[in-house]
């Protein structure tokens, strides 16, 4: 049996969605980002302890298609930006919908209408994230940093960057590292 969750974006979510599952009793086969599988059918009643639990650690049980499709495409964008050593070299839309298994025009217009913003525009919000946080941990330059996530160009990702943050990334590197060397004192 698969349960659907919202909010559930980083290691940690994993582990306390583990750590709640096995409260109740239940060994998960399989947790990733958004779905947990589990071996055993679980009742109403435990369905309901679960969405309980769950939403006290301010995360949601979903139950209709529409939200799991967006939970299920978030998933895969944060997965495949944040998480995996390589982003995929294919194309972005081909990626998502053979992971999901959907056509990407379905999933792209879901989406939309859901979200208000496209998957394209998801995916840079989170590629730009990753660039603060690689800048911030100081052990890429702007031109590993741009080959990681595919960019086309390093002044490709300075641009996009600079469009979403209003900083370029040197400005907000060299903010980053001034404001952590006032920390030290």
């Amino acid at each position: 049996m698969k349960l659907f969750i919202k909010y559930m974006v980083s290691l940690r979510c994993k582990i306390i969605v583990k750590e709640e599952l096995a409260s109740l009793g239940l060994r998960p086969s399989k947790v990733d980002l958004g779905v947990v599988e589990i071996r055993e059918n679980i009742s109403e009643e435990i369905r309901e302890k679960i969405r309980v639990n769950l939403s006290q650690c301010g995360l949601e049980l979903l139950d209709d298609h529409t939200s799991i499709l967006i939970e299920q495409i978030k998933g895969v964008v944060i997965e495949m930006i944040h998480y995996s050593d390589e982003t995929p070299k294919v194309n972005y839309s081909d990626y998502i919908s053979e992971k999901l298994n959907y056509d990407y025009t379905y999933l792209s217009n879901v989406f939309s209408k859901v979200k208000g913003i496209t998957i394209q525009q998801f995916i840079i919000m989170n590629k730009i994230e990753r660039v603060k946080e690689l800048l911030m941990y100081d052990e890429m330059n702007l031109t590993e940093i741009s080959y990681l996530l595919n960019y086309s160009s390093v002044a490709h990702l300075s641009n996009q960057f600079k469009k979403i943050t209003g900083l370029s990334p040197s400005f907000f590197k060299q903010t980053i590292h001034e404001r952590s060397s006032l920390e030290t004192f």
